[in-house]
């Protein structure tokens, strides 16, 4: 795990030392890469490449970055891992005699097999995650490619007639030349989402390249820059129709070896190893296989709080006492996690506010106080039909969709009588229910759904679009990020394959990556193999979800490692309590951030619609923390960047 940093720059705008300019945008990326800096750069040609290095793999010098291809033609900055190198090295000598290894490294090898069998013919032979640029210096051409799903950032664009890329933004900001200029139709995006999707930025001229895509930029042409359209090497498909399976016990087997020859790939490394363990399905799985292929005991972490509805450590604790390993926990007071919501934006430089942020960076820096490297259970929810709404969406359509639009509208307005404070003191108090009152809200919004792919827009979206308090947007220009359903045979395969191309890179990806990395700790996610999410694909959807439950072949997987009582319980999310945060320890900071004058003098915000939601919450009339949080990250990252 690195931090890469580049620029193309034809006209030579820049009098400074080239090597001290490279060294002064890496500066911020140094957790990416604490252990080395490199510097590589062509003034003839205008190409300029950084490269902050976390040794993982071959930790000597050997292994530095940027590094020059056997030949001489090639030069690469590369962020990530190759899990198959050892393979795909032993399939490059058969072709070359004349190689010379320098290290042993994956990297060497990535760079080798492009100079042996092209740029693209690499793209499709390697396994594992990935954001590098590599220079042809014959060509004159660029290449910038990301991995299959998303696991590695990598932004780029031409800005001030200069082509930036690189694994974070904060990297541009220290060129003298980069002009940084907010796009407000991303700021809607983050409102509705909390996240800003590919291949959108914060920043006007500079996107996200999107995973499974490479882009090439060619530099040979006089002055200027030629930056080709991004091409797919690698696409996401929901459903394999042709070769689905008909038995159950097969794609079991099927599946388990598959997982087990994955996590063998991503357990090699020459730093120490360990695992993320929540006492969920997913992490219990990764760790059980990871313990059953080592002798010695694996290290596993998990954090907990002593707020009940938040807590899974003692889960956690029941899982690592049964399969033996090594387990380190944390409870984490509010005052601690509180701690970390002064470093959001620091962490994350583009404005980012799913919540579970926190506990995210709080476990990230545990566990690099013991291991450099982690494996998780991300993606196994997407794949795999773990998430409630998952269940809840087709249960709720059925009941309500054939209903007509006029009927549902008047029961809509027959709950918006009843006060959602009432309702959860109600709920908890009589019924045991916690925040009946703001379900209740949910479900008038989901009454107004004209169809069930609308009922799942509403499910993900914080602010819509006839809410968005963000000025001077045309609110048709929102993203609506439902994909088309020709061909799916049933809806929970659309909202699986929406969040596998959305959610999973632009939230849950994003929110690991810039934590860890902040700890200077690399993970790795088993289950985004794209072997595993290709032969998820050939697995049908009753194999995944019934009525009750979902991961379903997941649950018959860890059976055979964890007793079933261990993990049979309802799903919990990884949070913290930010609605009761706001009107606690952390109402001098929010407040703060949502001074009336502050917000009017930026002017990107409707004061107006923000002080009666932060009203309501401060009174418990409404929960409005996800709301909230969406506005106070960018009020944050706006204070922090100084920006107009």
């Amino acid at each position: 795990m690195c931090g890469i940093v580049g620029f193309i720059d034809k006209n030579k705008y820049l009098k400074h030392d080239p090597s001290a300019l490279i060294k002064e945008m890496l500066n911020p990326l140094f957790q990416r890469g604490p252990d080395g800096k490199g510097v590589w750069f062509n003034n003839a040609d205008g190409v300029y490449l950084g490269h902050t290095r976390l040794a993982v793999i071959d930790v000597t010098d050997n292994a530095s970055q940027p590094m020059t291809s056997y030949t001489g033609r090639y030069v690469i900055t590369f962020n990530g891992e190759i899990y198959n190198y050892k393979k795909l090295k032993k399939e490059v000598n058969k072709f070359s005699k004349e190689i010379i290894w320098k290290s042993n490294s994956d990297t060497e090898v990535l760079l080798n097999s492009i100079e042996i069998f092209g740029f693209e013919k690499t793209l499709q032979k390697i396994e594992g995650m990935f954001a590098f640029a590599v220079y042809d210096k014959k060509n004159k051409v660029i290449y910038l490619a990301r991995d299959r799903v998303g696991e590695k950032p990598l932004y780029y664009g031409l800005n001030n007639d200069i082509f930036f890329f690189g694994s974070q933004l904060k990297a541009f900001k220290k060129h003298p030349l980069f002009k940084p200029e907010i796009d407000r139709d991303s700021i809607s995006m983050q409102f509705r989402l909390n996240y800003i999707p590919s291949p959108f930025s914060i920043y006007k001229k500079i996107k996200k390249l999107s995973p499974g895509t490479f882009v090439k930029i060619t530099t040979d042409c006089s002055k200027s820059i030629k930056i080709e359209d991004p091409v797919h090497f690698w696409s996401y498909k929901s459903t394999d129709k042709n070769h689905q399976y008909s038995n159950f016990d097969i794609a079991v087997r099927d599946l388990e070896l598959l997982l087990q020859s994955t996590i063998e790939k991503q357990m090699i490394s020459d730093v120490p190893l360990g695992s993320f363990l929540s006492g969920g399905i997913d992490s219990s799985l990764v760790t059980a296989i990871m313990q059953s292929q080592k002798d010695s005991k694996v290290e596993t972490f998990s954090i907990g709080f002593n707020e009940s509805n938040f807590n899974e450590a003692h889960y956690a604790k029941a899982v690592a006492k049964h399969l033996g390993t090594k387990h380190n926990e944390l409870y984490v007071s509010p005052k601690e996690s509180i701690k970390f919501v002064d470093k959001i934006s620091e962490i994350y430089d583009e404005p980012f506010s799913d919540s579970s942020q926190l506990p995210t960076a709080i476990l990230c820096e545990l566990t690099r106080k013991s291991v450099t490297v982690a494996l998780s259970g991300d993606g196994a929810d997407e794949l795999f039909g773990g998430y409630n709404r998952y269940l809840w969406t087709r249960k709720f359509w059925k009941i309500f969709g054939p209903l007509p639009l006029s009927s549902k509208k008047i029961l809509a307005s027959f709950i918006s009588l009843l006060p959602p404070a009432y309702l959860n003191n109600f709920g908890k108090k009589i019924l045991g229910i916690n925040s009946l009152g703001d379900k209740t809200q949910k479900l008038k919004n989901f009454l107004n759904s004209r169809s069930i792919e609308d009922v799942y827009l509403k499910l993900i979206s914080h602010w819509g679009s006839e809410t968005s308090p963000v000025l001077g947007v045309d609110q048709a220009s929102f993203l609506n990020p439902i994909k088309n359903s020709d061909g799916y045979l049933h809806f929970e395969e659309v909202m699986m394959s929406t969040d596998i191309i959305s959610y999973l890179p632009d939230d849950i990806l994003v929110k690991v990556d810039r934590a860890a990395m902040f700890s200077s700790l690399e993970t790795r996610v088993p289950f985004l193999s794209h072997n595993i999410i290709e032969l998820s694909s050939k697995i049908p959807i009753n194999m995944k979800i019934d009525k009750q439950k979902g991961k379903l072949i997941l649950r018959r997987i860890l059976s055979k490692y964890v007793p079933e009582k261990l993990i049979n319980r309802p799903k919990m999310g990884f949070g913290v309590p930010i609605d009761s945060w706001l009107r606690g320890p952390l109402k001098e900071w929010a407040s703060d951030l949502l001074d009336e004058s502050k917000i009017k003098n930026q002017g990107y915000l409707d004061y107006s619609q923000i002080s009666s939601k932060w009203n309501d919450h401060l009174l418990g009339k409404r929960n409005w923390q996800y709301h909230l949080w969406d506005v106070l990250i960018f009020q944050q990252w706006i204070e922090k960047e100084k920006l107009k």
